[in-house]
């Protein structure tokens, strides 16, 4: 007598939780403000304000942007200040830092809004392939939202998961 073959995976109430599901799409940009200052190190007030304000901000139309300085100046804070007055109009996210940055703050504030009561009390996996890129901040983050509610969580497939929590 021959037994059926049965997917006890699919069976299971083990929930995956897919971090690529909430990867926003839009375009990145990383905003370099050395261009603007002087020998690529130097503030000049009068210059900086000058280019803020004949650059053209629309090309940033919902955009995500980290704004940075990839040189040794020390810049003020009120530059990158200004630099976000401009962008705000246009953009969907500005943050400072590089495109990393971006990409972590993007993931922490999707998943700070997320209502995770679908994995209370159950056995949660984190997938951990993506075809898009997911920083890992990201996955540090909803391990630790998961935590507050899911019975257990785990990382990878379910053929071959890593115990990370489990309720006691």
């Amino acid at each position: 007598m021959q037994q059926e073959i049965r997917n006890r995976v699919a069976e299971s109430i083990l929930k995956t939780f897919n971090l690529e599901e909430f990867y926003p799409e839009g375009n990145r940009v990383l905003f370099d403000i050395k261009d603007w200052l002087y020998e690529g190190f130097i503030l000049k007030e009068k210059e900086f304000r000058a280019f803020a304000q004949n650059h053209n901000w629309e090309q940033y139309q919902d955009a995500y942007v980290a704004v940075n300085c990839s040189t040794d100046a020390i810049v003020p804070t009120w530059a990158y200040m200004l630099i976000t007055t401009k962008l705000k109009p246009y953009s969907k996210k500005v943050v400072h830092g590089t495109l990393d940055t971006l990409e972590a703050v993007i993931y922490r504030d999707a998943i700070q809004g997320l209502d995770l009561s679908a994995y209370k009390d159950k056995p949660v996996i984190i997938k951990g392939c993506s075809a898009k890129p997911v920083p890992v901040d990201a996955y540090l983050s909803i391990t630790a939202k998961l935590q507050d509610v899911a019975k257990s969580v785990m990382f990878g497939e379910a053929c071959s998961s890593v115990p990370l929590y489990k309720r006691k």
